[in-house]
């Protein structure tokens, strides 16, 4: 489904802290994966499935982002927020793009694809990888005596330090809108983004606080260094970790 600009945007792209978790990607994922999907949206779920293979396989960073704009259709998305539309609509005007569309995965943030077509996905994060625009910085995270520690490499330009909190997984009921009658599975639906920190191109470590620890209890974070564009829309993602709740 497409929907045409229809209210002005706040940016966003930047992200918080996290718990008791464990890496389960290697250290240079093929790339970042955000999936803006809809409960309401007919098209969706094979978008939802799609994505769930692509994490299940363990080579991406997979971010489920549920938009709130297809609620009208009779069916109110349970992990829909406007925080998640306002990033798809940040990501727009970063691409040059004059409305959005579900369901749609941005693919480190520079480019996008039907969120259902795992095979130009996956050749456009070769692509990036192949020009020198995949996740070229390092980034790592992990658990250090009751702290995230994240650590990043030196790299070019500068970035915003990210963390997106995401559920592991959810199984949805809708019983009205497109999707009626159908029971659906959603993997890592992020609830919650916030910045940390500022990366200005030298290496550095960021520590987060015991106090975060309780947030990701249901699934885990995902660490992103990203570009904003001068408008301080989100743009490129340039390094990337992820973490999983340890008691999962």
């Amino acid at each position: 489904m497409l929907l045409k600009f229809g209210f002005p945007l706040l940016l966003i792209g930047v992200a918080a802290a996290n718990p008791a978790l464990a890496q389960t990607l290697p250290d240079q994922p093929k790339g970042v994966v955000e999936l803006f999907t809809s409960q309401g949206c007919a098209s969706c779920p094979p978008a939802d499935a799609a994505l769930q293979k692509m994490i299940e396989k363990g080579d991406v960073i997979g971010l489920s982002f549920h938009v709130d704009y297809w609620n009208y259709l009779g069916w109110n998305d349970s992990l829909s927020s406007k925080e998640n539309t306002e990033r798809q609509y940040g990501y727009a005007r970063a691409l040059g793009r004059n409305g959005v569309y579900t369901p749609q995965a941005v693919l480190n943030g520079r480019d996008h694809a039907k969120g259902a077509d795992t095979k130009a996905i996956y050749s456009k994060l070769d692509e990036f990888a192949a020009s020198g625009k995949g996740l070229n910085v390092p980034v790592k995270s992990r658990l250090v005596n009751d702290e995230i520690e994240i650590n990043i490499g030196a790299g070019q330009g500068k970035a915003d330090i990210v963390v997106a909190y995401f559920n592991q997984q959810q199984m949805v009921d809708v019983t009205r809108g497109e999707n009626k009658g159908r029971k659906i599975s959603y993997w890592h639906s992020v609830y919650d983004v916030q910045t940390v920190g500022m990366w200005n191109g030298e290496s550095m470590k960021v520590n987060l606080p015991a106090s975060v620890l309780g947030k990701a209890k249901k699934g885990g974070c995902a660490v992103l260094l990203q570009t904003a564009n001068e408008k301080g829309d989100p743009s490129a993602i340039i390094g990337a970790s992820i973490l999983m709740n340890d008691g999962q």
